[in-house]
């Protein structure tokens, strides 16, 4: 196993770097569409409810399945994935951001609201800071999931972690095996652990 590092460490960190650009890109342009989302849910229980349940049946959808339903639409490749991705996160990051806005003391709701403030106001300047923890812990779940399913995104030849694994698995080398399934376990833990930080900062 160190002696597969030692030769081909210029793989293992390209395949690194590469998965960590998956799961960045997708969790910038999965918080962007999130946020919008929350917003517009925080106008209408309505729109929430329907919204969630729809994200939750295609949470249900296997990995695998929602990527080749995608292929013949997008391709194959990081675009494939990355929507495949963006579109799981909407279901984590949704529940967990209006979780934590309606967990919001509703005192302090009202108080604002009795304050004079907006809809948007109370949501930027009282909803969200207090919110803060659960809407972390909900990146933090989607982080987690990104690193995961984006490595088998590498069944569609999107790159990353996964196709070191993959390769591994194909060609039964225990060192590709390991150091595949390591390397993205270290990414999920470190990218987590920084996120942790963040939540108790």
């Amino acid at each position: 196993m160190i002696a597969y590092a030692s030769k081909y460490y210029d793989r293992l960190l390209s395949a690194t770097l590469e998965h960590l650009e998956i799961v960045v890109i997708t969790l910038l342009i999965s918080l962007v569409i999130a946020a919008g989302l929350t917003v517009a849910c925080s106008y209408s229980r309505t729109l929430s409810r329907i919204l969630l349940n729809a994200f939750s049946v295609i949470y249900s959808v296997p990995s695998l399945a929602l990527l080749a339903l995608l292929i013949p639409v997008t391709g194959l490749g990081k675009k494939t994935a990355v929507i495949v991705l963006v579109i799981y996160n909407q279901y984590l990051l949704l529940r967990n951001f209006l979780a934590g806005l309606d967990g919001v003391d509703r005192s302090v709701v009202e108080a604002a609201t009795g304050m004079g403030m907006t809809h948007m106001q109370l949501l930027w300047k009282v909803q969200i800071p207090l919110a803060k923890k659960a809407l972390i812990a909900g990146l933090r779940i989607a982080l987690v999931s990104t690193v995961g399913i984006a490595t088998i995104a590498a069944s569609i030849n999107a790159g990353g972690l996964g196709s070191i694994l993959f390769d591994g698995l194909r060609t039964m080398n225990v060192a590709k095996i390991l150091w595949g399934s390591l390397l993205s376990a270290a990414l999920a833990i470190g990218m987590d652990r920084l996120l942790l930080l963040a939540e108790k900062g």
